[in-house]
């Protein structure tokens, strides 16, 4: 029996406003140097980018095939693994000791492009998991979803990028105390919301914790592995494999209780990834940074 959650209009709207404060905190640190890193990180780059549009979808089909979860579990991994790295990735770059810049370049890149990217994989890849019949059940359309990624991603983004560009000083000032409200905010939304729900959650966590530890796990490992097979650094692999397994769980979110009638296993699957990455992200940050990063010869 699939959870119903408590879930009202007033909140959703309050997740959109949340979700777009983080685009627009992550924008105003976006410069162009940013992209111009693409002619001296191109392999790092596509690295990162293969992680995050190849490995991870993959990963999850794989995971769908071979676990045979409840179809509303699956359609919540494969957007989760559709949407954009989340805005702590950064973060936990810096603390592993990765190579920031290929960090920041590739979350700009994700999320300038996450509009009609993240709607395109998940479609795809709901598709190549045998999930067409259930997408058709909720009669999402493309169009719609990726006019509401233009709403909440690329409005935001481009509006912090012209602040970033045309008043840096007032960028500088406000982007840290920005992108820490968005990741407050962001937290306190998932918590809250969990509470709210804490019979349904309390009901259904043993079979989604594991299958989300496991979904992420795979995740970091995956980029991380990827990363090695390419032959980059250890700098590089760190930050690969970060933002591979890091996402905005809080952008799934949105799609789920605006298109998917706020369907409780993907709600349960999107809100526990927000808390766990965070997790996760601390615990791969910690143990690889103790490792020493040899340069090469």
């Amino acid at each position: 029996m699939e959870p119903n959650l408590n879930f009202s209009p007033d909140s959703l709207q309050a997740l959109n406003v949340c979700i777009a404060i983080i685009m627009f905190g992550v924008a105003l640190s976006i410069k162009p140097e940013h992209f111009y890193q693409l002619r001296h990180q191109k392999k790092a780059l596509a690295t990162g980018l293969m992680g995050q549009y190849l490995v991870l979808p993959v990963i999850t089909v794989l995971l769908i095939y071979i676990l045979k979860p409840a179809p509303g579990i699956a359609l919540g991994m494969t957007l989760v693994a559709a949407c954009p790295g989340g805005n702590v990735s950064n973060f936990f770059t810096l603390m592993a000791r990765g190579h920031l810049a290929v960090s920041v370049t590739l979350s700009a890149i994700s999320s300038l492009l996450a509009f009609v990217l993240t709607p395109a994989s998940f479609f795809f890849w709901s598709s190549t998991a045998g999930l067409s019949s259930v997408m058709r059940s909720f009669e999402v359309s493309f169009f719609d979803l990726l006019l509401n990624m233009v709403l909440i991603l690329l409005l935001p983004l481009v509006a912090g990028m012209l602040v970033c560009k045309y008043l840096p000083k007032i960028a500088a000032l406000i982007g840290k105390p920005v992108r820490i409200l968005s990741i407050i905010l962001l937290i306190g939304f998932i918590v809250v919301a969990l509470y709210a729900n804490a019979e349904p959650f309390s009901k259904y966590i043993l079979t989604i914790f594991w299958l989300v530890a496991l979904h992420n796990g795979l995740a970091l490992a995956g980029g991380y592995v990827l990363s090695i097979v390419m032959k980059n650094s250890e700098e590089v692999n760190r930050a690969v494999a970060i933002e591979t397994g890091i996402q905005n769980s809080g952008l799934a979110l949105v799609i789920i209780f605006t298109f998917f009638q706020g369907n409780g296993y993907m709600a349960l699957i999107a809100a526990w990834w927000g808390v766990w990455h965070l997790v996760s992200g601390f615990i791969f940050s910690y143990i690889v940074q103790r490792k020493r990063i040899h340069q090469p010869a």
